[in-house]
């Protein structure tokens, strides 16, 4: 931990400290949405919407290599295909009844096949699809940042503004339905900022492990909290603990930063559900 601070004061290290400023942008609108995925219980959709953005990411790359589109980075490709994915899925899944696992899973993989099949099309693989399959925190630049706490910004002024109606469709949206909620719309409204949380958290941890971060926070703060508004803050806090812990572990280590961050976040859960498992058998 020593050695991290130490690399975030030098002055030479400006990607460490933008990797630090990175991660603790993520980590709020991770932790607010987050808290919306898990109570609604919809991570199977996330992950879907998480796989379909590096199609958006391979197209980019592919349009700007191939027809001269300079000013289109993959960031832009995986906002406008999570957006998309988002309203696909959600469609599907209030339309699709018994079908409805079969059809985003088939969704899913169609995202990242798409994705893959324009990243090798693209001439001279412009897009690393590892750095996005598993996170390249270290290699933001300063407008990733400032994408990232715009996304950040826009999730958090979206979600306070419509946050009893997005609370409702959490926990019981055929009450909400009754009571002249348009529940499909706010509905399609959670996932599109799911969609942004994701494309914010994907050059954090990479697509493949976005769904982890998204939910593991959490999953841990609501063995603590007894409302939503709690768990939402205690899902930040932890999160940052997370990101900013799992950075200075894989500094320290020289291993991948997403997977040291997920696997940080994923200890701690473990050992919070048996630490958990443990008390209610001292107590039975």
């Amino acid at each position: 931990m020593i050695e991290f601070i130490e690399a975030l004061a030098a002055p030479h290290n400006h990607f460490m400290r933008l990797a630090f400023t990175a991660a603790l942008a993520a980590s709020v609108a991770c932790g607010v949405m987050g808290s919306y995925v898990v109570s609604r219980r919809i991570t199977y959709l996330a992950g879907g919407i998480a796989h379909c953005v590096l199609g958006g990411v391979g197209a980019a790359g592919y349009l700007r290599a191939v027809h001269g589109l300079s000013w289109l980075e993959p960031l832009h490709g995986a906002l406008a295909a999570g957006l998309a994915a988002a309203l696909l899925l959600g469609m599907v899944s209030l339309h699709a009844g018994e079908r409805e696992d079969t059809l985003i899973s088939a969704l899913w993989v169609l995202g990242m096949s798409v994705g893959v099949l324009f990243i090798y099309a693209t001439p001279g693989y412009s897009v690393d699809p590892m750095s996005y399959l598993f996170g390249n925190i270290l290699m933001l630049s300063g407008r990733d940042v400032w994408l990232i706490v715009g996304l950040d910004a826009l999730v958090l002024l979206v979600a306070a503004a419509f946050y009893r109606q997005l609370m409702a469709i959490c926990f019981d949206p055929e009450f909400a339905r009754i009571r002249g909620l348009h529940v499909n719309f706010y509905y399609l409204l959670l996932l599109c900022l799911t969609a942004l949380t994701v494309v914010s958290l994907m050059s954090v941890v990479g697509i493949v492990l976005v769904i982890a971060l998204l939910a593991l926070p959490a999953a841990s703060a609501s063995r603590f909290s007894g409302t939503l508004w709690h768990m939402m803050v205690l899902s930040v806090l932890l999160c940052a603990l997370f990101t900013t812990g799992g950075l200075a572990l894989s500094y320290s280590t020289n291993l991948p930063s997403g997977a040291t961050i997920v696997a940080l976040a994923g200890a701690i859960y473990l050992l919070l559900v048996v630490g958990s498992q443990v008390r209610s058998r001292l107590a039975g």
